[in-house]
C-alpha cells in the first residue's frame, strides 16, 4: 500500500509539474483545391480566453510576428502572394512604442500554393508565433498537409512541437491526427480590425487630417483663393441660389478629387500592403527622406510645383461651365495650390499608410472636407468674407511652422528604421536632442529672432504669435529633462524607449552603473542592475561574491517582461535587493544567435533541436522548471537549488508579492 501511495504521489508531482507547459492555441487545418494546380492551405486556431496571438503584420521592434514557413517547397510548389489572415485587432503598445497587431479568440491563416511537382503527396508547414497574456510564450507547430484526390476539404496531420525559439526548426514530438473537418464554405480571409478598435483608429486619422486641412487653408497658396472663388460664384451666377449651389458643387468636387487620391493609393498598394510597408526598414527611411524634402520646401528652400501646362489645360476646361466646368475648377485649385498642400497630403498619406486598410481614404476625406467647407460656408454667408483677415506675411509663418513640424515627424520614421536594425545611431538622447533643437528653433522663429527666405519684415509680433511661441518654448523645456531619464509621458509614442539609450537612466545620472567598472561578462541592465546573460559566467561571479542567484527567463520581444522591469523592478526596495543582495542572470529565450556546432544537441526532455542560444535557455527552463512562460523568476543557491520552498518560481505579479518572494529566498540563503 505504501508503494502505491508513493507511486501516485510521484505521478501527481509529474503531472503537476508539467501542467505549466502551456499551449493556449488549438490548431486544425484544411486543404482546398482551387484549380487543377492551385490549393489553399488553411490553419484554424482557437485561442484560450484573454490570450493574444501576434499577426504577421506586427511591426519589427515589438512582439514576435507570426511566420508561416514551408520545408519542402523547392521544386515542388510556389507560394501565391503572402499568407492572408482573418480579423485582427490593432492597439498601441506603450512598452515597445509600436502599433501591434494580434488575434483574439480565433485566428485563421490562409496560403495559396501552385503545384510544380504533380507527384508530391504532402506539404510540410511550420507556424512560428508568440502568444501573450500575463506571460508570453514562443511556440512552433509543424503541420503535414496531404494533397487530396477529391475537391472537398480533407483532414490533415498536425504535429505538435514543444515551444522553442520561434525563428528556428524543431523536431517531431508526438504526432496527432486531426479529426476530419466538415465541408464548409471557405471564410472571407482579409486583414481587418474589429469595429471598436478600428473605428477609434480611423476617427483619429480623420480628425488629424481634418485639422491638417484647416492648416492648409492658412497657407499662401490657398487662403487668397477663398474670397476670389466665392466672389466668382456669387457674381457670375444669375441668382443667389445658383451661386450657392455652384459653390457647394465646387466643395464636393474638392472632396471627390482628394478622396479619389486616397482610393488610388489604396488600390495601387493594397490595404494590407500599406501596413506591411510601413513596418519595413527601407520604406521608413524613404518616408524620412520624403518628409525632410517636404519640410525643406515649407521652410523656403524651394517650391514643389506641378507643371504649369497641367494647370493651363485644366483651367481651360473650367470655362466649359456646368458641373464639369466646376469640377475642373476644383482640380485647378488642387494643382495650383500643390506647393502648399502637396507636403501636407504626402505626410497624411504616409501616416495613414501605417494604419493600413482604408485609412488613406479616410485621411483624404477629412483633409478635403476641411479644405472645402470654407468655400461652401462663405458662399452661403458672403458677408463673412469681410471678417477674413487680409493676406500677408502671417500666411508664410503658418507654412514655416508646418515645415518645422514635418521635420520633427520625419525623425520618428528614421528612429523606426534604427530600432529595427538595432544600429543605435538614433538612441533616445540623440532623438530628444534633435527634437529640442527643432522646437527650440521654432520658438526663436515665432519670437522673430530667426527669419527665413520668404518672411516679410516684422517690426513687432502679434499676441497670437507670442502665445504660440510660449507654448512651443514650454514644450521644448519640457523635453530637456528627458536627457536625464525623465519618462516624458506626453510624447512617449515618439522617442525610442528608455532601454534604447546611451544610459538607461539618462545623461549624467549618478545611479548609472555604467559609471562603475562592471564585472567580467556582465552588463548594465534595467535601472542600472548588473546582469549576466551567460549562466556559467554568472554562476562563477555569484560564487566569488557569495550571493544567491536570481534566474530571469526573459525575451527581447516579451512585453510583460518589460512591464515587470518598468513597474516592479523599479520599486525602491526591490531595486535595492536586485542590485545588492542577488546576482541577476537574464537568460533570453528568443536570443537568435547560433550556438557553436559542438554545443548544438537534441533535447532529452522535448526531443527538439537546440540550435541557438535562445533554444538552450528555453530547454533549460522546460527541463528544469517544467514551464515555457516568460517572464519567469527563480531564486537559487550556488548549487542551483531553489530557495523558495512554497513558491519556487514566480512570474507576472505585483510589486508586493515580488518583494515578499525575494525576501524569503534571500533570507533562506543567509541562514
Amino acid at each position: 500500500m505504501k508503494k502505491i501511495i508513493v507511486t501516485l504521489l510521484i505521478i501527481l508531482a509529474f503531472v503537476r509539474g508539467n501542467a505549466q507547459i502551456l499551449d493556449p492555441v488549438k490548431w486544425t487545418t484544411q486543404i482546398e483545391k482551387k484549380s487543377a494546380t492551385n490549393y489553399i492551405l488553411t490553419f484554424n486556431g482557437v485561442l484560450e480566453t484573454d490570450w493574444h496571438l501576434y499577426s504577421q503584420f506586427t511591426p519589427d521592434g515589438g512582439p514576435l510576428a507570426l511566420e508561416v514557413l514551408f520545408k519542402n517547397q523547392k521544386g515542388n510548389f510556389n507560394l501565391i502572394g503572402k499568407a492572408k489572415e482573418s480579423k485582427t485587432k490593432t492597439a498601441f503598445n506603450d512598452v515597445f512604442g509600436v502599433n501591434e497587431t494580434f488575434f483574439e479568440h480565433k485566428a485563421q491563416i490562409s496560403q495559396e500554393i501552385s503545384l510544380l511537382n504533380p507527384n508530391i503527396k504532402t506539404i510540410e508547414a511550420n507556424l512560428n508565433y508568440q502568444v501573450c497574456k500575463e506571460v508570453c510564450i514562443n511556440l512552433e507547430k509543424k503541420f503535414t498537409f496531404v494533397i487530396p484526390t477529391i475537391v472537398a476539404p480533407t483532414a490533415t496531420l498536425e504535429t505538435a512541437i514543444i515551444p522553442v525559439d520561434s525563428s528556428k526548426k524543431a523536431t517531431i514530438q508526438t504526432p496527432e491526427v486531426v479529426e476530419k473537418l466538415p465541408e464548409t464554405k471557405p471564410l472571407d480571409i482579409k486583414t481587418t480590425t474589429p469595429k471598436s478598435d478600428s473605428q477609434r483608429g480611423l476617427w483619429s486619422i480623420f480628425f488629424i487630417a481634418f485639422l491638417s486641412g484647416f492648416a492648409a487653408l492658412l497657407t499662401p497658396c490657398v487662403f487668397p483663393m477663398i474670397p476670389m472663388t466665392v466672389s466668382f460664384f456669387t457674381k457670375q451666377s444669375k441668382t443667389r441660389a445658383t451661386g450657392i449651389r455652384n459653390a457647394i458643387i465646387y466643395g464636393v468636387s474638392i472632396i471627390v478629387i482628394y478622396v479619389g487620391l486616397g482610393l488610388l493609393v489604396t488600390w495601387i498598394f493594397g490595404a494590407d500592403a500599406l501596413n506591411a510597408l510601413s513596418t519595413n526598414v527601407w520604406f521608413n527611411i524613404i518616408f524620412f527622406g520624403l518628409l525632410v524634402f517636404f519640410a525643406t520646401s515649407f521652410l523656403g528652400a524651394f517650391e514643389i510645383m506641378l507643371p504649369n501646362s497641367w494647370a493651363n489645360k485644366v483651367d481651360s476646361q473650367a470655362d466649359r461651365g456646368g458641373i464639369i466646368g466646376i469640377l475642373f475648377m476644383a482640380l485647378a485649385l488642387a494643382i495650383v495650390s500643390f506647393s502648399c498642400t502637396g507636403p501636407i497630403v504626402g505626410t497624411l498619406l504616409v501616416e495613414a499608410a501605417s494604419k493600413g486598410g482604408i485609412a488613406p481614404v479616410v485621411g483624404m476625406f477629412g483633409f478635403s472636407l476641411a479644405l472645402a467647407l470654407p468655400f461652401m460656408l462663405f458662399a452661403l454667408f458672403p458677408s463673412w468674407l469681410n471678417s477674413l483677415p487680409k493676406s500677408g506675411g502671417w500666411l508664410n509663418t503658418v507654412k514655416v511652422v508646418l515645415g518645422f513640424l514635418e521635420l520633427a515627424l520625419a525623425f520618428k520614421f528614421l528612429s523606426n528604421a534604427d530600432l529595427v536594425l538595432q544600429l543605435h545611431l538614433l538612441e533616445r538622447e540623440v532623438f530628444l536632442a534633435i527634437w529640442i533643437a527643432i522646437f527650440g528653433a521654432l520658438a526663436f522663429y515665432l519670437f522673430g529672432k530667426i527669419t527665413l527666405p520668404h518672411d516679410s519684415q516684422l517690426p513687432h509680433i502679434s499676441v497670437g504669435r507670442l502665445v504660440l511661441g510660449l507654448v512651443v518654448l514650454s514644450f521644448t523645456v519640457y523635453m530637456i529633462p528627458g536627457l536625464w531619464g525623465a519618462p516624458l509621458k506626453l510624447i512617449s509614442a515618439f522617442p525610442p524607449p528608455m532601454e534604447y539609450s546611451e544610459s538607461p537612466f539618462g545623461v549624467g545620472n549618478s545611479n548609472n552603473s555604467s559609471a562603475t567598472v562592471l564585472p567580467a561578462g556582465a552588463k548594465s541592465g534595467p535601472h542600472g542592475i548588473v546582469v549576466f546573460n551567460d549562466y556559467e559566467i554568472g554562476l562563477a561571479y555569484a560564487k566569488s561574491v557569495n550571493k544567491p542567484i536570481m534566474l530571469d527567463f526573459t525575451g527581447h520581444a516579451c512585453v510583460n517582461c518589460r512591464k515587470m522591469e518598468n513597474t516592479v523592478w523599479s520599486d525602491t526596495t526591490i531595486l535595492s535587493m536586485l542590485k545588492n543582495d542577488v546576482v541577476v542572470l537574464s537568460l533570453y529565450v528568443d536570443e537568435d544567435i547560433d550556438l557553436p556546432k559542438k554545443q548544438q544537441f537534441i533535447s532529452k526532455t522535448t526531443g527538439s533541436e537546440i540550435v541557438t542560444v535562445g533554444d538552450k535557455w528555453t530547454d533549460f527552463m522546460i527541463s528544469k522548471y517544467k514551464t515555457n512562460t516568460q517572464p519567469l523568476y527563480v531564486l537559487t543557491d550556488l548549487e542551483g537549488n531553489s530557495l523558495n520552498v512554497s513558491q519556487p518560481t514566480i512570474s507576472f505579479v505585483s510589486a508586493a508579492e515580488y518583494e515578499s518572494w525575494l525576501k524569503e529566498g534571500i533570507s533562506k540563503f543567509k541562514k
